[in-house]
Parts: structure tokens; C-alpha cells; sequence
């Protein structure tokens, strides 16, 4: 028994002092227990130790800095096979980069319209024919479809009438039998009636002309101004731009959107002022500016048509006053309205001398036959038409094209 108690005493000594022992051994050592330094060369007791040769130092080759990767600047001639890429001028490739856009963006803007073909555009109006000319005898159902097809476009009672009376007679004076013959000569009269008729935008050099646009609200008169000043800035003509439509919410902002894709000047006036103020101040802006085309927008509805058309004969007179030039005074007509366009054509005649009309959404209606009615009954040639939404879309009006996209097989 006791010997197991003194060998637990001493393990636990061991234990206790081994951990302070390797502490101690542990511990820096003071200047007292370093070991001295050995004496300077050429000092007595010194001995003389050969130097030591060092290996030269290896140094990296020297490299030129390197350039961040990225596509040489535009110009810049290509370096040798292996060499690094140039550095990059931000700044220089970025206005090339932005000349670049801005360039794209003004041809987009003002480049050539692109005209539109009227077979397809017609699709609507050539449906109300397709009766008649899947037929293929001349019979009595053959004449019902042909009336009843051109009353239904527009044409008009009187028109239809005088259309018939001539096929019937050229049917027995040339003996036609085939339906194909029968839509021939119907295709020569349609396009006799439309033939005559001056169709060109008037516009005389040196000048400030003026082009007036009137109508009923509705019609598309403020789209129209800003379609017409898209083709003539693209035609290389300097536009301004009048919204002299101040009694129609939103007519100058409409205007103003507008003129700001053109690239055309706009005159505005306050809301409910004068129009005629508006259209002097316009003419006299062009003409400071050495602009050849003022566009002026009209109202369309005040309280009554006697103030209206008043209102009209006043912004006339106005835009004639040198320097301005009135060379056109365009009614826009909403094709879908058939008839009561050709009423609205004779009012707006009689106050205003219209000298040409613009027929508007004519891709979107069958009543494609009142730009017969207002040609041969009012005697006011059909100059231009809409055949869509997009700027491109109003073209000039060709007889010869809209009668054959009207009666296509």
C-alpha cells in the first residue's frame, strides 16, 4: 500500500514540474546568456575568414506595361504578330460610337418614304366586288351584283347610274358576252372619271408657301400635317409646323410630337386664342428662317358651322399676307364617313376654295368609292390617301393603280 502511494506522489510531481520546466527552457534567453559576438576583422584574436562569393542577383526582365484587352481603336494599324493590343481611348470611342447612332437615327428619320402598294391595302373595298367578278356570264344578277356592289362603295346613286347606262350600251355596241370583257370596260370608265385632274402638290420655289389643312374634327387633319411634314423634310424642304387648332384639347401637344420627329419648327399659340395669329406668326418664322413650307392646322368645330367656316375664311385671308404664299388649301376626309364626306366637301368648298382633298383610312373601309363621288360630282381632285398608320403610309393618289387594286380578280 505505501509503495503505490509514493508512485502516485511521484507521478504527480513528474507531471507538475515537467510543464514548468519546459516553460522555463522555453523562455528568451537575456544578453547575459547569448553567446558572444565575435570580434571584428583585424581585431587581435580574430581570424580571418575567406569571403563568402554571392550568386548574382536574378533579375525578371523588364516587360513594357500592359494594355487592358480589348479591340484596337478605329484607325489604329495593327501591330507585329505577338505584341500586346494598343491601349484604348475611351473618350475617342465613344463619340464614334455615338456619331455613328445619331447618323443611323437621322437617315431612319428622314429617309425616302416607302410607298405602299394599294392591292394591298384595298382588301376591304375590293370584298364588296368579289360577286361580281367571280361571275362568268352576263346576266341580269350579273347587273344586280354591279349596282348593289357600287352603291354599297360609296359611288353614288347618280354616278351608279351614269356607270351602268355606259356598260349597258358598250355591251351591245361591241357585242361583249364574257364577264372579263365586262370588267375591262368597266375599268376604262372608272379610271375616264378620275383621269382628269391635276393631283400635284403645289410648291414654288422662293417662296413661303403656306398649305393649309381643313375638316371636321375626326379626320385625321393633325396626323396628316405631321405624315405630309415627314415626306417633305425628306424631300429636303425646311418645314414649319402651325397648330392652329386652339379650341382642341391636346392638338398643339399632338402637333408637337410631331414636329419634334420631323425636326420642323412649331408655332403654338394659347389654348382657345386665335388662329389666325397663330398661322401669321408661323409664315413670319419661315420666313425669317429661309423655311419654303409653313403646314397650318385648323380648328374643326366651333360652337356653330357659321362660326366655323367664318373662322376659316379669316385664317385664309391671313396666310395670304405677304410673305406668306398660299399655294394649297387640302380638306381631309375620313373615307369611312362615305356620304357625309362628300356633304362635308361641299361646305368646306364653298368658304374656303379647296384646292385638292386628302382621303384618309381608306385601308380600313369598303366605302372606297366616294373618292369617285368627290371627284366627278364636286370637281375637287383627290391628291393624296392614307393607307395605314405608320408616316409612310400616305401616298399619292394614282387613278389607274386604285381602280385596278378595286376591281382585282
Amino acid at each position: 500500500m505505501t509503495v503505490i502511494l509514493l508512485v502516485i506522489v511521484a507521478v504527480a510531481l513528474v507531471l507538475i514540474v515537467a510543464p514548468l520546466a519546459y516553460t522555463r527552457l522555453r523562455r528568451p534567453r537575456g544578453p547575459e546568456l547569448e553567446p558572444p559576438a565575435p570580434p571584428p576583422a583585424g581585431a587581435p584574436g580574430a581570424r580571418a575568414r575567406p569571403p563568402r562569393a554571392r550568386p548574382p542577383a536574378r533579375r525578371p526582365p523588364t516587360r513594357p506595361p500592359s494594355a487592358p484587352p480589348g479591340p484596337r481603336p478605329p484607325g489604329a494599324p495593327p501591330g507585329p504578330p505577338g505584341a500586346p493590343p494598343a491601349p484604348i481611348d475611351l473618350d475617342t470611342e465613344a463619340e464614334a460610337l455615338l456619331e455613328e447612332v445619331e447618323a443611323e437615327e437621322e437617315a431612319q428619320r428622314l429617309a425616302p418614304p416607302v410607298r405602299p402598294r394599294f392591292r394591298d391595302r384595298l382588301t376591304k373595298a375590293r370584298a364588296l366586288f368579289a360577286g361580281f367578278l367571280s361571275r362568268t356570264t352576263i346576266d341580269q344578277d350579273t347587273w344586280d351584283e354591279l349596282e348593289e356592289a357600287l352603291i354599297r362603295a360609296d359611288v353614288g346613286v347618280r354616278l351608279t347610274g351614269e356607270v351602268l347606262d355606259d356598260l349597258r350600251g358598250r355591251v351591245k355596241a361591241q357585242g361583249i358576252t364574257t364577264s372579263g370583257e365586262l370588267v375591262d370596260g368597266l375599268k376604262a370608265d372608272l379610271k375616264a372619271a378620275l383621269a382628269s385632274a391635276d393631283r400635284s402638290l403645289r410648291l414654288d420655289p422662293g417662296e413661303t408657301n403656306v398649305w393649309l389643312f381643313v375638316g371636321v374634327n375626326g379626320v385625321g387633319k393633325t396626323t396628316t400635317i405631321g405624315k405630309v411634314g415627314y415626306r417633305e423634310a425628306a424631300a429636303g424642304h425646311r418645314v414649319v409646323m402651325a397648330a392652329g387648332d386652339t379650341f382642341r384639347a391636346a392638338a398643339a401637344e399632338q402637333l408637337a410630337l410631331w414636329s419634334t420627329r420631323v425636326g420642323a419648327d412649331l408655332v403654338r399659340g394659347a389654348e382657345g386664342g386665335d388662329p389666325g395669329a397663330v398661322i401669321f406668326d408661323a409664315v413670319q418664322r419661315a420666313a425669317s428662317r429661309g423655311a419654303d413650307l409653313v403646314l397650318g392646322d385648323t380648328a374643326g368645330r366651333l360652337h356653330t358651322k357659321v362660326n366655323l367656316m367664318e373662322e376659316l375664311k379669316k385664317v385664309r385671308r391671313v396666310a395670304e399676307r405677304p410673305p406668306g404664299h398660299l399655294t394649297e388649301v387640302l380638306l381631309v376626309i375620313d373615307a369611312t364617313t362615305g356620304q357625309n364626306g362628300l356633304t362635308q366637301a361641299k361646305q368646306f368648298a364653298e368658304a374656303v376654295e379647296v384646292t385638292g382633298v386628302v382621303l384618309t383610312k381608306l385601308d380600313g373601309t369598303a366605302k372606297g368609292g366616294i373618292a369617285l363621288a368627290i371627284q366627278t360630282e364636286l370637281g375637287i381632285p383627290i391628291k393624296l390617301v392614307g393607307l395605314g398608320e405608320t408616316a409612310d403610309d400616305l401616298t399619292e393618289f394614282d387613278p389607274d393603280e386604285f381602280v385596278e387594286a378595286l376591281l382585282a380578280v
